[in-house]
């Protein structure tokens, strides 16, 4: 993969092992290396994605050169606003860790290959995109297990970073940009982390790239419903949206007005 690979034709599959028979371990054993023959890590921008073994808890790929980690989900269908992941517990325990992994999203069909990629970076998981399943009924061979989704359809855009779009792999620059846009949230306590990413989505929501703190405070009974542990809710969109200025995620222009960076 050169430097400028951007907007072209990507390679397919190669063929899966006739011995294997389930879907799943199809999909494993043909997205998996295609990532790494294909892809680029959108942290560091190299080349140099690494299998785990087999059976970790989360993760499935590192980067061999920053050391950042992947779990990849792949299917067929699209990708809708749940994603069905592994034990709740484990899952919880990790978003906290500094080791917890990236979610790297692959839709695919198997004679094209992959139609989109998409990472969501780790540090869009707060405990609230983490919903707990029931757990598995007596009957079942892992009886009381409890599972978990991903409530994927409430990370920000922001937090959506697409490497293959519409079968075409995106500029190796416009991604690393993209990425580095959100990296401050690693700097945050997950605690705080929450409102942060809650305000970008109410900012996202309004729809067009300058805006007024009004227009923010129209996700006030929202955002009172999400966090109703807190009774000040319009000071707290004040200071989110300070901050994320003086991360440069915004630019204030001046009189209540502020402007999402590209």
């Amino acid at each position: 993969m050169g430097e400028d690979d951007g907007f072209g034709p990507l390679p397919g599959f190669a063929e899966a092992p006739a011995h294997f028979e389930s879907a799943s371990q199809i999909a494993r054993v043909i997205t998996e290396p295609w990532v790494r023959h294909h892809l680029y890590c959108p942290n560091c921008g190299e080349a140099a994605f690494q299998p785990f073994a087999n059976n970790r808890p989360v993760a499935d790929l590192y980067c061999a050169n920053c050391r950042e980690e992947f779990e990849l989900k792949s299917q067929k269908a699209r990708f809708g606003a749940k994603i069905v992941d592994g034990a709740y517990r484990t899952m919880r325990e990790r978003i906290t860790a500094r080791n917890n992994p990236n979610l790297m999203l692959m839709n695919y069909d198997r004679e094209g290959g992959p139609i989109d990629v998409m990472v969501v970076p780790k540090h869009f998981f707060v405990p609230e995109i983490i919903e707990e399943r029931k757990p598995l009924a007596a009957t079942a061979r892992r009886a009381g297990w409890v599972g978990c989704n991903i409530l994927i359809g409430q990370v920000p855009e922001a937090g959506r970073i697409s490497l293959v779009r519409a079968r075409r792999l995106l500029p190796k620059a416009e991604v690393l940009e993209t990425w580095r846009r959100t990296l401050f949230l690693r700097e945050t306590a997950i605690e705080a982390r929450g409102w942060l990413v809650e305000v970008m989505k109410a900012v996202e929501a309004i729809g067009r790239p300058e805006f007024t703190l009004a227009d923010v405070y129209a996700a006030e009974a929202a955002l009172q419903a999400r966090f109703p542990g807190n009774n000040n809710v319009r000071p707290k969109i004040r200071q989110q949206l300070q901050v994320l200025r003086d991360r440069g995620f915004l630019k204030f222009v001046g009189r209540g007005r502020y402007r999402l960076r590209q």
